[in-house]
């Protein structure tokens, strides 16, 4: 009677057990939730936004939105930005426009580049080495980008964002 009754219960349990299995491998390899913290990507992203960081994406092209993870001295921190130097590149904003290789782009995502400039003599370097990423905020003079902590390792990258939760919508 008894071992009847702990294999009723192990049945009765059984699909909470692969729910749950499910949920934990979906967050660990695939899609977690994300929230937007900072102003850094605002017209694109607000503050307190839910966004789904897809994991399994490991491409990055220009105007990706990615999440990066960053140690600021004390502790790791997620930032979400834009990719907006691929690795061979060379990034230069003059006069208020972007550059890549010395040709101008349109650089629809940016807000406030009024007196926003940048150059490779700010960041030290010729053209963006393999592996690395040149990523910055939507919002120019208010990010903590690849022009403070430097460029990003494509290991440090964790995903895209192409989806919000709430509010629900697609992201560019």
């Amino acid at each position: 009677m008894k071992k009847e009754q702990i294999i009723r219960g192990v049945k009765e349990i059984m699909p909470y057990v692969i729910i749950l299995i499910v949920v934990v491998l979906l967050r660990t390899f695939i899609i977690t939730p994300i929230i937007v913290n900072g102003e850094s990507m605002n017209p694109t992203l607000k503050e307190k936004q839910i966004l789904i960081l897809n994991k399994y994406d490991k491409k990055y092209n220009r105007g990706d939105i990615v999440v990066v993870n960053y140690f600021n001295g004390e502790k790791e921190e997620r930032l979400i930005k834009r990719v907006m130097g691929l690795p061979g590149e060379k990034v230069e904003y003059n006069e208020n426009k972007l550059y890549i290789n010395d040709k101008k782009v349109e650089d629809r995502f940016a807000k406030d580049t009024e007196n926003f400039e940048l150059s490779y003599i700010d960041i030290d370097m010729k053209k963006i080495p393999e592996g690395y990423y040149f990523v910055i905020g939507d919002n120019r003079n208010n990010s903590i980008d690849s022009r403070i902590i430097g460029l990003v390792k494509k290991e440090d990258i964790k995903g895209t964002v192409t989806q919000s939760l709430i509010p629900f919508k697609k992201v560019k």
